[in-house]
């Protein structure tokens, strides 16, 4: 039996924020932005909430009927997504900027923890390698509720975006943020792009692309 997925709204809010802290909290990348466990458990929950409302706002989120997975997407157009006044960043966290006026980065920083400067490092440094020679779809987070994980609910939120791309011709693109992941998504289809972005005193994360299948 298939795995029934439908479109996440505002409705959905508290729940998807509770799963994906339950899935991401110890995760290597989220455990370097936050590296002191007490505040990673007291603030990762507020960026993430960050990060869903954007993609509500300006993406779309996907989740299992059951609640139990959840993905977060962008559908990213070619040309430069660094933040020139009117449009995000192309990590999905930039709101555009102007002079004088801080970007995506610095304001995510500001409302989550402002004393935490990795929360902009990496910010900045997925937005430095994001591609921007052709539109792709995004997947910027994918949770799974700890209980449930080996199941196939991740692969199949995943692959359903996969096969629209399939049928519209579209590319996807994605940071595995351990060795894991990018083992799975190499078995979907994407790429290593061939160097990691390593963080500064902390894990790496591989950059993947997917060409459309006919």
């Amino acid at each position: 039996m298939g795995v029934a997925i439908r479109r996440a709204g505002a409705d959905d809010r508290e729940d998807v924020i509770r799963l994906l802290d339950a899935a991401l909290v110890h995760d290597p990348v989220s455990s370097w932005v936050f590296p002191d466990e007490e505040h990673r458990l007291r603030t990762h929950r507020a960026l993430l909430g960050a990060f869903l409302d954007i993609a509500l706002d300006e993406g779309y989120v996907d989740v299992t009927e059951d609640g139990a997975a959840v993905a977060l997407w962008w559908s990213v157009p070619v040309g430069p997504h660094d933040a020139d006044g009117d449009g995000e960043g192309a990590n999905g966290a930039g709101v555009g900027s102007e002079a004088g006026v801080e970007d995506g980065p610095a304001l995510l920083r500001r409302a989550v923890d402002p004393d935490n400067e990795r929360v902009e490092v990496i910010g900045r440094l997925t937005e430095a390698i994001h591609p921007t020679d052709r539109a792709h779809e995004y997947l910027h987070l994918i949770a799974v509720h700890p209980d449930r994980q080996g199941e196939g609910l991740g692969t199949a939120l995943v692959t359903a975006v996969l096969d629209r791309c399939d049928r519209d011709g579209l590319h996807a693109y994605l940071e595995a943020s351990n060795a894991r992941s990018r083992d799975l998504y190499a078995r979907l289809g994407f790429a290593f792009m061939g160097t990691t972005l390593d963080l500064p005193d902390g894990p790496p994360m591989w950059p993947m692309w997917r060409e459309p299948r006919s």
